[in-house]
């Protein structure tokens, strides 16, 4: 976090916090949403000034409810999560790279949806694959040590059982892990993450 931003938040503790003006997408852009925007459930402006980013990437973090937000000096503004707290791309310099511009730290977890969402998780990290870089990452599955056809790849997606679906695994940043299919409608609920955050009722 900025120092500026921390002493702006000892100087004014009391800031009311602002809610659903401000979107992450699920290709890492942030979206600047006005009141027309969120009355029309619309994605809302890409913000593309390059300072700006850089400031919301360095100041976004979480509370303990799973809401994520951008510390604008003393205020926090709550972000909308179209899919998930983080994107991550490939990047032929850096490997993973999260929107943040930060590398991903070794994944631990990998998991994919029946809609093809790739997500990859650290103990302190959710992160959906950018949809642009998925069928690059699908090309490391296997299964039994061998590449995963097509065919095994939809097998195991449509196959309702766990314990009838052969296990597939993802290469990923040198080394190799069991992939577990995820529901996208559950993520949220199931990685502690608050997707719409709003202030509570008077």
């Amino acid at each position: 976090m900025d120092d500026i931003v921390r002493s702006a938040m000892a100087k004014w503790p009391n800031v009311p916090h602002c809610f659903g003006w401000l979107m992450l997408d699920a290709r890492g852009n942030w979206r600047m949403r006005d009141e027309r925007a969120q009355q029309l459930n619309l994605a809302g402006d890409k913000i593309n000034h390059p300072a700006l980013q850089g400031f919301i990437n360095r100041n976004y973090t979480h509370d303990a409810e799973g809401r994520w937000y951008f510390q604008n000096g003393p205020q926090r503004v709550y972000v909308d999560l179209e899919i998930a707290p983080y994107i991550v791309r490939t990047d032929p310099a850096a490997g993973l790279l999260l929107h943040t511009g930060i590398a991903l730290p070794t994944p631990t977890q990998a998991g994919l949806t029946p809609e093809g969402r790739l997500l990859l998780m650290t103990e302190e990290i959710v992160a959906v694959l950018d949809d642009r870089d998925v069928a690059g990452m699908l090309s490391n599955l296997t299964q039994d040590g061998q590449a995963a056809s097509d065919e095994q790849v939809l097998a195991w997606l449509e196959e309702a059982e766990e314990s009838w679906r052969a296990a597939l695994s993802l290469r990923c940043a040198g080394q190799t892990l069991r992939l577990q299919r995820l529901d996208e409608k559950n993520l949220a609920g199931q990685f502690g993450f608050v997707t719409h955050p709003r202030a509570a009722a008077s």
